[in-house]
């Protein structure tokens, strides 16, 4: 009995350092996967801060940018034509070519008075 004890000795260790990899790049996609959604959340508020200020008149670009965090704002691109805002935010992703891939948009439209 005691030579099996031996031999089963470190097993969950061995187990542990093979599903290590596995949990790694799941935590990896969850982590993206809120990324993803907290930037959506982020572009539709800017992109409404953007409209509304468009319609009082006051730079859309600047009340975009100054509806969101600091961290996301090199992350954002804001364009107006006419009376529509759109907002593309980039979400914050361990590799930057995903990050890209992800990017999401949000827009907005006032109609003249």
């Amino acid at each position: 009995m005691s030579s099996r004890r031996r031999s089963d000795a470190g097993q969950a260790s061995v187990e542990l350092l093979g599903a290590l990899p596995a949990l790694i790049v799941l935590g990896l996609f969850l982590f993206q996967a809120l990324a993803v959604g907290y930037s959506a959340v982020l572009a539709g508020n800017a992109a409404e801060a953007a409209g509304l200020a468009l319609a009082g008149g006051v730079d859309a670009n600047e009340a975009a940018r100054a509806a969101v965090p600091g961290w996301s704002r090199a992350r954002m691109r804001v364009a107006v034509t006419g009376g529509r805002v759109e907002v593309a935010l980039r979400p914050p992703s361990p590799i930057d070519s995903v990050g890209r891939r992800l990017e999401v948009t949000s827009t907005a439209v006032v109609r003249a008075p």
